[in-house]
């Protein structure tokens, strides 16, 4: 049911270097995390078993009812908690050491009341730590993101309400730089029949379903000509201080 391209599955083997990039965050913020943790997006849980560990209690929210209920079965210790977002209703204020949030705000309509109530339930000195792509290496539309951001334009939005923000990037060594041309090239042949750029003018809800195709479509190719996307692991990520050369950025941002 959760196994699409966008998602990224843990099992399918075409989308290991998507997942093992969006794994790596999960492995630094496990590192940082203490006390009363909150996740806002938290999937279908891929850095749950990091992040129970981590935390004295975790609270993760997903709008997919089923899948919180899932997840609610599978780790009773946590709370779970099925909510579209913004706002962060029911959630009082002060309340979390941390938030982390990957590859959520992307997705997000009203951005500004996401980054103003994560900052409201934060206690004093917390840290909100959010993940999301870099436009400037995206190689296509993504009819599934409302919008995706440079580094700076973020930035500028956190500063707004927190203190602090330090912005770094996710990056790539040579073996996953070398996936994403290959990809880049693959990416072109497909879209080059896009004559009437389409893919930018047309609304994006319409774009979805062939996206997913040829996204799948892609996806299986690469794997086929060479078996590079399954040799990937998340330790082919590094966290890099040239947010704006990254593939994604990461901001830890202080209240």
């Amino acid at each position: 049911m959760y196994k699409t391209t966008e998602i990224t599955s843990a099992e399918i083997a075409s989308d290991n270097p998507v997942h093992q990039r969006l794994l790596f965050p999960y492995v630094e913020a496990a590192k940082m995390v203490n006390g009363n943790v909150l996740e806002i997006g938290c999937g279908w849980g891929r850095g749950l078993e990091l992040l129970t560990k981590a935390a004295d209690h975790y609270t993760g929210i997903d709008k997919n009812e089923a899948l919180i209920k899932a997840l609610g079965e599978a780790y009773p210790d946590a709370t779970f908690i099925a909510a579209n977002i913004p706002p962060l209703s029911g959630l009082a204020d002060n309340t979390f050491d941390f938030i982390v949030t990957f590859q959520v705000i992307e997705h997000i309509e009203n951005d500004d009341l996401f980054i103003r109530e994560a900052h409201r339930v934060l206690k004093p000195g917390g840290k909100l730590l959010l993940t999301t792509v870099n436009k400037t290496f995206s190689l296509t539309r993504n009819p599934w993101h409302v919008r995706e951001y440079v580094a700076d334009e973020l930035r500028k939005l956190m500063s707004r309400y927190f203190a602090k923000v330090d912005t770094k990037g996710i990056h790539g060594n040579e073996k996953v730089m070398t996936y994403y041309e290959q990809n880049k090239e693959s990416v072109k042949k497909l879209t080059r029949f896009d004559i009437f750029n389409l893919q930018y003018r047309l609304p994006r809800r319409l774009l979805q379903v062939p996206y997913e195709l040829m996204n799948r479509l892609n996806r299986n190719r690469l794997l086929q000509a060479n078996g590079l996307a399954a040799e990937i692991n998340y330790t082919d990520y590094v966290v890099s201080t040239n947010p704006a050369g990254s593939l994604d950025f990461f901001y830890v941002a202080t209240k």
